[in-house]
C-alpha cells in the first residue's frame, strides 16, 4: 500500500521539481568562469574562450570561437595550457597561439582526444561585430554522453533550428550578441534540456539579462543562472 501511495505521489511531482532534478546531475560538471569562459569536467577537462582565468589549471582540450581579445586570449590560453593540451580554433585565432592547434570553420566535425567536436555558424544578422563571412563558429561536443552547444557571439540564426543539444550555453547580453529575448526563441528552437545564460557581467549585460531569459522560458525549457566561479 505504502508504495502504491508513494507511486501516485511521484507521479503528480510538478515536472519542474522534476526536471531541476536531472539540471543538477548535468550542472555538477559545468562551472561558469565568467563571460563565455566555461570549464566543463568529463571524459577529458574542456575549457571554453578562456578569459580572465584566475587559477592555474590544465586542460586537455580548450574550445575558442573567434579572435576577439575577450575569447582568443593567448594569455589566459597559457594559463590552461599543458604539454599535450589541443585547442580547436577558427584560422585567425591559430596565428595568436602556440601548442597544438586545430583549425576549424562552420560544418567541420572532428574528434579530439575522444571528443566527438563540430563547428556550428556564429554570426550578427543585424550588427556588424561578428560578420558572417569570418567564418567564426559556436561548438556542439560531447561530455558524457551530452551534447553541449556552446553559442560564441551570435545572434538568434536560422541555423539554429538544426542544432541538437542536451545543454545550451546562450549569450543573453544584447549589443554584441543577441539579446535575452532573442536567447529565448534561440532556446525554444533548439529545446535543450537545460539552458545557461552567458555573456554579461563583465563586459557588456548584467545579471538581470539571464533572468529575462530565465522568464522567458519559465515552464517551457530549465534555466539554470551559474553564479561565477
Amino acid at each position: 500500500m505504502l508504495t502504491i501511495i508513494l507511486s501516485i505521489l511521484f507521479a503528480l511531482l510538478p515536472v519542474s521539481i522534476m526536471a531541476g532534478a536531472k539540471g543538477d546531475t548535468m550542472l555538477k560538471d559545468i562551472h561558469w568562469l565568467g563571460h563565455d569562459t566555461f570549464k566543463i569536467v568529463g571524459e577529458k577537462v574542456i575549457y571554453t574562450d578562456p578569459f580572465k582565468i584566475k587559477k592555474k589549471d590544465i586542460a586537455d582540450i580548450i574550445l575558442i570561437t573567434h579572435e576577439h581579445y575577450d575569447h582568443c586570449s593567448p594569455a589566459d590560453v597559457k594559463a590552461v595550457q599543458g604539454p599535450n593540451t589541443v585547442i580547436v580554433a577558427p584560422s585567425d585565432c591559430a596565428k595568436k597561439l602556440s601548442g597544438t592547434v586545430k583549425v576549424v570553420k562552420p560544418g567541420d566535425k572532428i574528434t579530439v582526444e575522444g571528443v566527438e567536436i563540430e563547428a556550428v555558424p556564429s554570426y550578427n544578422t543585424n550588427k556588424q561585430f561578428h560578420p558572417k563571412m569570418n567564418g567564426w563558429v559556436g561548438y556542439i561536443f560531447t561530455s558524457k554522453g551530452r551534447r553541449i552547444y556552446l553559442a560564441g557571439d551570435t545572434d538568434y540564426i536560422p541555423e539554429m533550428k538544426t542544432f541538437k543539444a542536451d545543454i545550451a550555453l546562450l549569450p543573453v547580453s544584447g549589443t554584441y550578441v543577441m539579446t535575452a529575448d532573442e536567447a529565448v526563441k534561440a532556446a525554444l528552437d533548439i529545446k535543450p534540456k537545460l539552458a545557461i545564460p552567458m555573456h554579461y557581467g563583465s563586459i557588456v549585460g548584467s545579471e538581470n539579462d539571464a533572468k529575462v531569459f530565465s522568464d522567458g522560458l519559465k515552464g517551457k525549457i530549465e534555466v539554470t543562472i551559474l553564479r561565477e566561479e
